[in-house]
């Protein structure tokens, strides 16, 4: 199993200079390749006799020319450049298969990393020995054991972390055994319902500090383009969005490992996140609680824990269907948090009466393991991802 740990990096005035100048080759050479790419694929459909772009032949051009014509390059480990190609070459390999868009030049600022093989690096204890730099201080040891891959250094505000990936050995994880099963519906006034009628209010990090953000993007925009105050006001803002995200990521993991060690199958919505953030009007309050990443953490930790994880299907009218009776509503407004059922009489709560309709599917799902899975819901266990649909409605999950 592969696991990335990120550990912060204490390095000197020195080692910061040298990880900046890495970065800025990285970034210069990803885009190089971006433009070399284009225009070679331009090229050939001029002339289909010539041979198509790949990153392979990019990444012998660059070694190629480098010394004439970009002499700094060598001031910095020789894997900047080569895996920042690499990494253009996957890009290209998932737009030509549809799972992402067509790739986009780096900048600064925003993509501050670059990449080590495993035979470029040692870690000892506390330490990293980068090539042509020497031994940098970690805040922490590796927490696993096991093949290190690779290892990935990046700048987040002022602050430099090294990833890095192990391939640890998959240990069996006995299933647990009993039958603890929790429903989880995602909202807004409350990060997660549990069909136990418990609540978990989210931090509302990006809310609650949303005053302060604005006031240094102000400060920001009313500085000269260039000035060393300018700069000043960058790192201010770059340290209150990584301090924002600190603290949703803290709560969900939390969240996350809370549920795993209580539950042994808990049952998830597959949200469409990107279509509810189109939503002008909630698209800030979606955003600040991190649906997609509660999923992906849950997903990998279900995993882990011999945990079963169903995941919903996107239409499964959790909202809108009775637990009591299983009568399911034409139609439930956002703005109704409460309703009562006109076939039994039972008032509910929206969110409490979704998440007791998730931990029903999450039993019969179980119960027909062996079998084909019911309409409205796929059996997802062990952190397995269900079919993708392209259309939500977004009063049916709220």
């Amino acid at each position: 199993m592969l696991t990335a740990h990120r550990i912060a990096l204490d390095p000197n005035d020195e080692q910061s200079t040298y990880f900046a100048k890495s970065c800025g080759v990285a970034r210069f050479a990803y885009n190089w390749a971006l433009a070399e790419w284009s225009r070679q694929y331009e090229e050939c459909k001029i002339d289909p006799a010539k041979q198509k772009p790949s990153e392979t032949s990019l990444r012998r051009l660059l070694n190629s020319i480098k010394r004439e014509q970009f002499p700094w390059m060598l001031e910095v480990t020789k894997n900047a450049p080569q895996m920042a190609i690499i990494q253009l070459g996957k890009a290209f390999k998932n737009f030509f298969a549809g799972r992402a868009k067509y790739p986009q030049f780096r900048k600064k600022g925003m993509n501050d990393r670059f990449t080590l093989t495993n035979d470029q690096f040692e870690v000892a204890g506390t330490q990293i020995r980068i090539p042509n730099l020497g031994w940098v201080r970690m805040r922490e040891s590796l927490r696993f054991t096991g093949k290190i891959l690779s290892a990935v250094i990046s700048r987040i505000a002022d602050r430099w972390f090294v990833s890095i990936t192990v391939d640890t050995p998959d240990i069996p994880v006995a299933r647990k055994t009993d039958n603890h099963v929790v429903g989880v519906d995602l909202g807004i006034s409350a990060m997660a319902t549990l069909s136990t009628a418990e609540k978990i209010v989210g931090p509302k990090p990006h809310q609650v500090l949303l005053r302060r953000l604005r006031s240094l993007s102000k400060a920001l925009s009313r500085k000269t383009k260039g000035s060393r105050n300018r700069e000043k006001a960058k790192i201010k803002l770059a340290r209150l969005h990584a301090r924002i995200s600190n603290i949703r990521l803290d709560a969900i993991h939390k969240f996350t490992t809370g549920l795993v060690n209580r539950f042994s199958t808990i049952c998830i919505e597959n949200l469409d996140v990107r279509g509810m953030v189109k939503n002008r009007r909630l698209a800030r309050s979606i955003s600040d609680m991190g649906f997609r990443e509660i999923a992906r953490q849950l997903e990998y930790k279900a995993a882990r824990n011999g945990i079963k994880l169903v995941v919903a299907d996107r239409f499964f009218p959790s909202s809108k269907t009775c637990s009591n009776c299983g009568h399911v509503l034409v139609e439930l407004p956002l703005s109704t948090r409460q309703w009562n059922c006109r076939m039994c009489g039972m008032l509910h709560d929206r969110d409490i009466n979704a998440a007791k309709n998730l931990a029903a599917l999450a039993v019969s799902s179980t119960v027909e393991a062996c079998g084909g899975s019911s309409s409205g819901h796929s059996n997802v266990s062990c952190g397995e991802t269900a079919p993708v649909k392209q259309e939500v409605n977004i009063n049916s999950y709220l």
